[in-house]
């Protein structure tokens, strides 16, 4: 386990799914932990709950990844409540499987606003407060890096978009010390992308160990990047993937 003792982190996106648990490492790890979220309001509670009964603090702020003014209220927030921010997990995207010609512009829209757009919007609110030595991830996609999965177009562009997004911030906010890092999930059974799903059988044949990943494959490798033994990585993007892209 990683030590984040006295450090705070915010996870964008958290109620549910990788983020969920995503939070409630970090906040097993030591850390105070807020969540984002933009609808699920007992979701939410939820994790807090949890975070809480095991001994933690945590707190949710109700803000939609893709508006600016809501996302910086959030992240002062966070700061008002805690006093600093120390780790940002841009965790919050959507994928909306289908065919490429058949996808609406509304619905690219979608994609882009909120994973990447999304991601740009937090990530510049949270620097504002991250101090020298901070910590950034990201949760990309394996499909960022290597795409063999119909109906997933529009998503694995924007989550490519993520890998060079870190590689470029890497390098600006490198002299402060602060990290910059992408965790690259492979398919992972949340009520995003079920297991039992139409889409699921050509993502479950792509992975080496032929079987879907959970929550909690991903949660420690992110929980690894925030922590003091990570800081000579940045700039990375780390393949959780049981094998999909090997």
């Amino acid at each position: 386990m990683s030590d984040l003792t006295n450090k705070v982190a915010l996870v964008t996106g958290a109620s549910r799914g990788i983020g969920a648990a995503i939070a409630k490492r970090l906040a097993a790890d030591g850390a105070n932990v807020a969540i984002t979220y933009s609808k699920g309001t007992l979701d939410a509670a939820r994790v807090v709950a949890t975070i809480e009964a095991a001994g933690g603090k945590a707190v949710a702020v109700q803000a939609d990844a893709t508006d600016a003014a809501a996302v910086q209220s959030a992240v002062d927030e966070v700061v008002a409540t805690f006093g600093r921010l120390d780790i940002l997990v841009n965790n919050a995207g959507t994928a909306i499987p289908k065919p490429f010609e058949e996808t609406t512009l509304e619905e690219l829209d979608k994609v882009l606003d909120l994973n990447v757009r999304g991601l740009f919007v937090t990530t510049q609110a949270a620097l504002k407060h991250i101090p020298d030595g901070g910590r950034i991830i990201s949760i990309g996609s394996c499909v960022g890096e290597r795409m063999m999965t119909p109906g997933l177009v529009a998503y694995s562009a924007t989550k490519g978009a993520v890998k060079m997004f870190t590689q470029g911030l890497a390098r600006e906010v490198g002299p402060r010390g602060i990290t910059v890092n992408n965790v690259q999930p492979g398919p992972v059974d949340t009520d995003l992308n079920p297991a039992d799903d139409q889409w699921a059988e050509p993502q479950l044949a792509a992975t080496a160990l032929k079987r879907y990943g959970r929550v909690e494959d991903i949660a420690p490798m992110v929980a690894f990047l925030a922590g003091p033994e990570a800081g000579y990585i940045t700039g990375a993007s780390l393949t959780v993937d049981g094998g999909t892209n090997a």
